[in-house]
């Protein structure tokens, strides 16, 4: 029996939704699944409901459930990553101190100051996880859908292990798409690569027919261009469409947060559609309704119909030697020709019996691997910063980050990483000892004395210059 490993099996939800995929396809029935959790209360609950499951169908599979990482990965084929570092009081934090400052976050986990600190939290652990498995289950396939996603696979490349980063951006905007050119899904044909959560649709056609007027057309809409404001403004300003929501993508550009008149114009849609605070106060009310109670204890025992989710497709596969495209997240090693080899891209790849193989699209339109760029190159001091525990580095990425730059002048981002950082010290061992230096004062007092000094010769002979062409 093939063994599927889930660090991280206490995000109940999305596990059980996993796990369910697996076992409704064809040719996977007879797993094992090693449910891992710090607590293991949930993941007892979650194997309880898991047997009924089995008992009524007769399936073959089989459910473990540990505390002991070591114990899930021995001899594992697939490692599947759902874990969070620090729970609603690391949350509480990524969102409450940058709003303090005035970075109004969304989602604010996968990039912006809270992104930034999940990663500081994450990729620690994230790398040892992966020492874990070069030693347990060398051979094993790491499918990681924990955030920041761009980071986090970053940071594994060149870890020895095998990794792809899952993401359903693609899928959902694939159904939008779908909805708003009235063309269905499997009759569209498509292109799409970038980075996680700003994936361009570089080919967008039916049947040889190019979609992209007609979606410009109802674009042009109101009643279509309300329910996706901030991509559609992109949209229609690029020229490509993206991959995921309003909510999510206004905190990766600098337009569409940075004042109150931006907020109320593009990002005014409940929850995910921009809502300020919109995951934290999502999770903050499922974490109080629910608290310790068995939320599977009326869950209908049935095997529902198999979700968009990428992970279950790419075991079958592999398993199954059955061909399936996705879109994963990996080291782009000239994927896409204009975003650096060092980036950690989202781009086609086929999976087989033989495993993964991504394609080259090369290059995107100068534009989308430009506002590309604005995202990568906060990605990679992220992770500079999370594995090297240097605080300045840590200041450089959110003072590169493009929300957090269009919001504070430099005093105030370093101000708030310090804040960030006192606050959030339990779950950051590497910065054990360390502080942010603030500035002492902000020099730009009202009444400023300029000091004379000599002029710049250069100057001054560009100045005679002028005066001459006067």
């Amino acid at each position: 029996m093939r063994k599927i490993s889930i660090i991280g099996a206490g995000s109940i939800v999305f596990c059980k939704t996993l796990i369910l995929d697996v076992l409704v396809t064809p040719g996977l029935e007879d797993t094992t699944f090693c449910l891992m959790d710090i607590s293991g209360q949930r993941t007892t609950r979650l194997k309880a409901y898991l047997e009924k499951i089995k008992e009524k169908y007769g399936l073959k599979a089989e459910f473990q459930v540990t505390t002991d990482r070591r114990e899930a990965l021995m001899g594992a084929d697939y490692v599947i990553s759902t874990f969070l570092i620090g729970g609603m009081r690391a949350y509480q934090v990524d969102y409450e101190v940058p709003l303090k400052y005035g970075v109004d976050q969304c989602i604010g986990d996968t990039l912006s100051p809270g992104g930034i600190f999940r990663a500081m939290r994450t990729i620690p652990v994230m790398n040892s996880l992966a020492a874990e498995i070069r030693e347990l289950c060398p051979n094993a396939l790491l499918l990681n859908y924990v955030n920041p996603m761009s980071a986090v696979c970053l940071s594994l490349a060149n870890s020895g292990v095998k990794v792809v980063g899952l993401c359903h951006g693609v899928q959902t905007t694939l159904d939008l798409l779908s909805r708003y050119t009235g063309v269905e899904k499997s009759e569209i044909d498509y292109i799409c690569a970038g980075i996680n959560h700003m994936g361009w649709f570089i080919k967008l056609e039916s049947h040889g027919k190019d979609l992209y007027p007609k979606l410009r057309e109802v674009f042009e809409k109101p009643e279509y261009y309300a329910n996706e404001k901030v991509r559609g403004e992109m949209f229609r300003h690029f020229g490509y469409f993206m991959t995921e929501s309003s909510g999510h993508l206004s905190e990766y550009l600098p337009y569409f947060r940075r004042s109150r008149e931006t907020l109320d114009t593009y990002c005014d849609e409940p929850l995910f559609g921009g809502e300020s605070g919109a995951a934290y106060y999502w999770n903050l009310k499922v974490s109080q309704k629910y608290g310790n109670q068995d939320i599977f204890a009326d869950e209908p025992i049935e095997l529902p119909k198999r979700s968009v989710e990428y992970g279950s497709y790419i075991i079958e596969a592999i398993e199954c030697n059955r061909m399936f495209r996705f879109n994963g997240n990996i080291r782009n090693n000239g994927c896409i020709e204009n975003l650096p080899d060092n980036c950690c891209a989202e781009v086609p790849i086929f999976a087989d019996g033989v495993g993964l193989h991504p394609t080259a699209v090369g290059k995107l339109p100068p534009q989308c691997a430009a506002l590309n760029m604005t995202n990568v190159l906060v990605h990679q001091l992220t992770v500079e910063a999370a594995e090297s525990g240097d605080p300045e580095t840590l200041v450089y990425a959110l003072s590169m980050d493009p929300l957090t730059s269009a919001v504070l002048p430099l005093p105030k981002i370093r101000e708030m990483a310090s804040e960030m950082l006192e606050k959030s010290r339990a779950w950051l061992p590497q910065f054990a000892g360390k502080s942010i230096r603030l500035n002492p004062k902000v020099i730009i007092p009202a009444d400023i004395q300029r000091v004379s000094v000599p002029t710049d010769p250069a100057l001054a002979i560009s100045e005679r210059m002028v005066k001459l062409a006067e």
